[in-house]
């Protein structure tokens, strides 16, 4: 499998039409997932497996769900944690920064894109979401992890989900400063490899997404040799 989406209106209709797929209804599916940011010279990674779960992890429901959406012209997060909620926000921040910039006429802030995400889930209450945000602009690079406090947190590189400790352990042995976004991408996919690798609610391949100056790129393989 490779999947190439381009167009921010093709990025949202692809959106709704996989997780609605994934859901078919059901607010209790789970990503447990291994997902994992970083930053690079000119641009972000973001990774994550394919697999989501019900039942407490106990039963594979999708082994082809794409947790990461675009939510800004150079920006993207991740979806961990419920399936609903977590989509349900992502909709409302991509709504509130094409709201921003139809306004305004430039594209908001990744700071404040950040800032609002954390406030979305401290005023709405959401709950059993922990996404991460990667965004490249003018004033640099950024890689954000949205707490369930709405707590904000910027990192060279951050892992979360349930294979998060894991993945953790290949970037902290390997992660540079300065590294090239291929770099960054083979780094990102052999952390989340790792995950999937003992943590029995990630698995079935992983999704990358690279996010540049020029937008933002998702890509899905079944195999992480492919990577």
């Amino acid at each position: 499998m490779h999947l190439n989406r381009g167009g921010r209106a093709a990025d949202v209709q692809q959106d709704e039409r996989e997780l609605t797929d994934a859901v078919g209804g059901s607010g209790a599916m789970k990503t447990g997932t291994t997902s994992v940011g970083l930053t690079a010279r000119n641009g972000v990674v973001l990774a994550t497996d394919a697999r989501a779960t019900v039942n407490g992890g106990t039963f594979v429901e999708n082994r082809n769900l794409r947790k990461i959406t675009k939510v800004h012209p150079t920006a993207a997060m991740t979806l961990v944690g419920h399936i609903g909620p977590a989509r349900a926000f992502a909709r409302q921040l991509r709504e509130e920064a094409d709201s921003y910039e139809i306004r305004h006429g430039d594209p908001l802030s990744i700071e404040s894109l950040a800032t609002l995400a954390g406030n979305l889930v401290r005023e709405h209450e959401i709950q059993n979401i922990s996404p991460l945000i990667g965004g490249v602009d003018e004033n640099g690079i950024s890689v954000v992890a949205v707490d369930t406090a709405g707590g904000v947190i910027g990192e060279d590189f951050v892992a979360t989900g349930s294979g998060m400790q894991l993945a953790y352990g290949v970037l902290e042995d390997r992660y540079e400063d300065d590294l090239s976004v291929d770099t960054a991408v083979r780094l990102a996919a052999k952390a989340v490899q790792s995950g999937v690798s003992r943590d029995t609610q990630s698995g079935d391949g992983v999704f990358i997404g690279t996010i540049t100056a020029d937008g933002v790129s998702i890509d899905g393989h079944d195999d992480f040799s492919d990577v």
